[in-house]
């Protein structure tokens, strides 16, 4: 039997030092890639010695105002004819040789149709950042469908871009991603494959890492994108409230900090907290919100600048 034919696609903005490591990572991989395709956005900020580095590397550019997370990437997908499609983002950097080989073995399985890995704190993440990739990312590989929506509620759709996986054939059986979203397209999408039935893998042995240090700004900004994405999709978002989880996530940290005797930082995960709680209640509010605030509490300015992207696609239930 033959291997799957896999393809890696990266969107890309200032790629830098990051983005060097992950190439550099991906060369290392045990499993074959055929193509690392990329959609650069703004030409003069690339750096053609990405494409020495790689010899399978493509890249298209494209204006600021025609990136969209999810439009960019299923254009992405139509590009390519693989068997497994590999979607990661510029910054996140496998943790070893195998991170491709453990995705595919996922799909040994014929009912799992997508898979996302484990992604680990990088190398001077805080205690509060790390604490939450270990939460969202624990050490133990599960297998998501539709029965565990009364367990789960909508972390059955949990999969993320940064290192996620997808059957091509099923992809475009469903519709792929959806063409205008601020974020979440990869979770809109996994809402579609659950409900027609099939399963989603987290992997926990393929790996990269992955992390951010924001701050209270910055988490407000980006919970104000992903109550945006969410309140553009009730028919998924609504059914399955997610703010129970992030309520058990800031009590499960709070334990944790005292239990390593940094109490101090009780204030910091409190203050983040309120912050991340507020963007996320802006933004599932903000077709009521003056585009002054928007343009202040958005991280994505320029996807408010064309007012084609906020026109949605319908969401592909399938079941």
């Amino acid at each position: 039997m033959n291997k799957p034919i896999v393809d890696i696609l990266i969107p890309t903005y200032r790629p830098g030092q990051e983005f060097e490591e992950l190439l550099l990572g991906l060369l290392k991989q045990t499993y074959p890639v055929r193509n690392i395709l990329i959609v650069n956005t703004n030409a003069s900020l690339w750096d053609s010695r990405f494409e020495q580095i790689v010899p399978n590397l493509y890249v298209d550019h494209v204006e600021q105002r025609q990136f969209d997370h999810g439009g960019t990437r299923a254009a992405m997908a139509d590009s390519s004819d693989a068997d497994l499609l590999l979607f990661m983002t510029q910054d996140a950097i496998p943790a070893d040789e195998m991170l491709v080989e453990h995705l595919v073995m996922q799909f040994s399985l014929p009912q799992v149709k997508a898979a996302y890995a484990r992604q680990l704190p990088k190398a001077g993440c805080s205690i509060l950042e790390a604490y939450t990739r270990g939460f969202n990312y624990p050490p133990e590989s599960d297998i998501k469908d539709y029965g565990d929506l009364p367990k789960l509620g909508l972390k059955t759709f949990f999969c993320s871009n940064v290192c996620a996986m997808y059957d091509r054939k099923v992809y475009e059986e469903l519709g792929g991603f959806v063409s205008h979203t601020i974020f979440n397209e990869d979770m809109i999408y996994a809402a579609g494959l659950i409900e027609a039935g099939y399963s989603i893998a987290y992997a926990a042995d393929a790996q990269v890492y992955h992390s951010h240090n924001y701050g209270c700004i910055a988490q407000l900004k980006r919970n104000f994108d992903l109550g945006v994405s969410q309140a553009q999709y009730p028919e998924i978002f609504e059914k399955y409230p997610s703010e129970g989880e992030g309520i058990r996530m800031v009590k499960q940290t709070a334990a944790y900090v005292c239990r390593i005797h940094r109490p101090w930082l009780l204030a910091s995960l409190f203050f983040q907290s309120g912050f991340k709680y507020l963007g996320y209640l802006l933004g599932k509010h903000y077709q009521r919100l003056p585009r002054v605030v928007i343009r202040h509490c958005t991280m994505n300015k320029n996807w408010w600048k064309f007012p084609s992207k906020k026109r949605r696609k319908k969401y592909n239930n399938q079941r």
